[in-house]
């Protein structure tokens, strides 16, 4: 042969090497693109992916706000752990009530349940929630038909929804589920899917306020009758919350109910005038109202503003930049404006609490 055929022989040889290599590659680069992911590299994911999510307001599931007994008979309440935020808020006699607001939690009991209020109906509507009490004031009664309001009411239930439980004393005494409210809401035809963001900006990085105040004792004087206090864990950086001088435990697991989130709005409350005179309140919670921010051992001054009963209460700085909250559970306080509420920057000693002083 040839030297000029060799070296197109070689030539073409060289052509055919190369593209059998570039036709190898790409076959490993597919065979690697089709490997199937495993189910350990599934669940990295799906648990760095739910790090960087908001846990304590997720999913579309929409809440009930649930009426919750605050006589001191009705202690220890069921429930109040699992609830993303719980409202308290003066009524007659001096006592408080609890509205707590659950969403995407399955519990077998909460409670005791009792009747509605009518200014409790303003933060039942800006949380997009679906009312539940045991009976209701003639304010509330009105309030609950004038704004249309989606309620489950123990008083006109089939008996399935509510129970009576024996350990307690009526009225003290009535409890639900989240299964029986969700049936009951399916059957009234409700709504229980909600798109509404959270009243609340929660973020997933930690919020430590820096610049804020020490906040490891918390005082909350609602009423003569009711003063609710905060205890900071350092360790766990939560509160555990006491009332009437006991410390307030969890009917269904008996362990001390812990709070990630404290908000204080200071608005005034006052006595109705209605042919019934039992004492009921009326609350002025329209307009812009100071309060605190108080979270991981730290307080600052905060603005609270809601601009109309069915409108979502803003919260912020002083600055008036919305306040990012930290992901967990949240009481707020509504309590009157000369309160003398106390923020401490040591802990109390001989409480019986779990504080790390510093």
């Amino acid at each position: 042969m040839e030297k000029g055929g060799v070296k197109i022989l070689i030539a073409i040889l060289v052509v055919v090497v190369i593209a059998a290599g570039a036709v190898l590659a790409y076959k490993i680069t597919k065979d690697k693109e089709a490997e199937p992911v495993t189910n350990e590299e599934n669940v990295l994911t799906a648990e760095v992916e739910e790090e960087k999510t908001v846990q304590i307001f997720k999913g579309n599931d929409r809440p009930f706000a649930v009426m919750i007994d605050n006589h001191e008979d009705a202690w220890p309440q069921a429930g109040l752990q699992k609830a993303y935020m719980v409202y308290e808020i003066i009524v007659e006699g001096g006592e408080t009530r609890l509205m707590a607001l659950f969403k995407g939690v399955d519990l077998d009991k909460i409670g005791p349940v009792r009747s509605a209020r009518h200014y409790f109906i303003d933060y039942a509507m800006e949380n997009d929630a679906i009312y539940v009490h045991f009976g209701q004031s003639p304010q509330a009664q009105s309030d609950i038909k004038k704004y249309s309001i989606d309620e489950i009411n123990g008083i006109s239930e089939d008996g399935t929804t509510f129970w009576r439980v024996k350990d307690k004393a009526a009225p003290h005494n009535a409890v639900t589920s989240t299964e029986n409210l969700l049936k009951s809401a399916q059957s009234k035809k409700y709504r229980t899917t909600s798109d509404e963001t959270s009243v609340l900006n929660y973020v997933t990085d930690e919020v430590n306020l820096e610049g804020g105040e020490d906040a490891l004792t918390v005082t909350i004087p609602h009423s003569d009758l009711q003063t609710v206090k905060y205890y900071y864990d350092e360790e766990n950086k939560v509160y555990e919350r006491y009332a009437r001088g006991k410390e307030q435990i969890d009917w269904n697991t008996e362990t001390p109910i812990t709070v990630k989130n404290i908000i204080i709005t200071f608005c005034d409350n006052y006595t109705l005038s209605d042919t019934e005179n039992k004492g009921r309140q009326g609350l002025k919670n329209i307009g812009t109202f100071d309060g605190y921010y108080i979270t991981n051992g730290k307080a600052i001054p905060i603005k609270c503003t809601k601009e109309a009963r069915d409108e979502k209460t803003v919260y912020t700085d002083l600055d008036g930049n919305v306040i990012n909250v930290n992901d967990g559970n949240t009481f707020v306080h509504i309590c009157p404006t000369n309160s003398d509420v106390g923020i401490e920057g040591a802990a109390e000693e001989g409480t019986g609490n779990t504080v790390n002083n510093t």
